[in-house]
């Protein structure tokens, strides 16, 4: 389960919700439980990294998962990094 950080506020967690939701939408996939969290996880990764638009996010997301398939085969190392 994903420990999202307590100080993040609302609009924080909309900017990595809307990323995520448009990588679902990019990709064409309907969201699983388990690929949500590992792109919730790089999605708070990338955010605490200071990237802070729902653009940017998705971006990174595409790039570090660049299909549904690389989420399968990343689901075990959620550090794994390409």
């Amino acid at each position: 389960m994903i420990d999202l950080n307590l100080s993040l506020r609302t609009k924080d967690v909309n900017v990595l919700t809307e990323a995520v939701r448009t990588w679902y939408r990019h990709n064409r996939v309907t969201p699983t439980e388990r690929a949500t969290e590992l792109l919730c996880s790089a999605a708070v990764d990338l955010f605490s990294q200071g990237h802070r638009t729902p653009e940017e996010l998705v971006t990174l997301l595409i790039m570090k998962f660049d299909s549904p398939l690389s989420l399968k085969i990343n689901a075990a190392t959620s550090t794994a990094h390409h």
